[in-house]
């Protein structure tokens, strides 16, 4: 007997369609660096676990942005003005449409609990975030530089992804060695973010059906 589909064939192609359309106006507007974003990584693949209804990839998404994109939807109701992350959507340097499709950082965790909650959550996820996490945060420190002598001509660049250098979005914090700040970064996300994370999902959510 064939198999029911867990999430809706329509949906699948929406949120496709939605991608296919935010990756290029991104990396025109940002460039290639800003999908080192979590929030950007977890948007593209969860391209992957709508296709394939895979509990893992779900859950491996809902850790990464559950906690910070609840965050983000807050100071973005504050316009800006609580933390500064979602300020940029209030810029208008950086063009409407472009903050338009921004707007995903506010449904995509609730589309992610969704699917965590229709396919399970796993609780394999927090090792593949963690490990994911932080190869992000290198290839952001490596990649990225918020130096103005080496910043791409694009006014709204992403320069200081994941905020490896320093809280603020352009400027790189001096307070503390560049490696040592990096290294106590690594070390918050998993322990303030991904792990709590982690555990009130395997506390809400039940475990996919084998």
């Amino acid at each position: 007997m064939k198999r029911r589909r867990a999430i809706p064939m329509w949906l699948k192609v929406a949120y496709t369609a939605f991608m296919a359309v935010l990756i290029p106006i991104y990396w025109h507007a940002y460039g290639p660096h800003d999908f080192l974003w979590f929030c950007d990584a977890a948007a593209i693949l969860t391209i992957y676990a709508l296709w394939w209804e895979s509990p893992l990839i779900a859950s491996i998404n809902a850790v990464a942005m559950t906690l910070p994109q609840t965050i983000w939807i807050i100071d973005f109701l504050a316009m800006g003005q609580l933390i500064g992350i979602s300020k940029y959507m209030f810029d208008p340097g950086v063009q409407l449409y472009v903050r338009g499709l921004s707007t995903f950082h506010i449904w995509l965790p609730l589309l992610l609990l969704w699917m965590v909650k229709r396919l399970g959550y796993d609780r394999r996820a927090i090792v593949y975030q963690i490990v994911l996490g932080t190869v992000l945060l290198l290839a952001s420190y490596i990649l990225t530089d918020p130096d103005p002598r080496h910043r791409p001509d694009y006014p709204a660049a992403a320069v200081n992804v994941n905020r490896v250098y320093g809280l603020d979005p352009v400027q790189a914090q001096t307070r503390f060695p560049p490696l040592a700040y990096l290294a106590v970064e690594i070390v918050f996300w998993p322990v303030m973010v991904f792990i709590p994370t982690h555990f009130l999902l395997l506390r809400v959510f039940r475990s996919p059906r084998r």
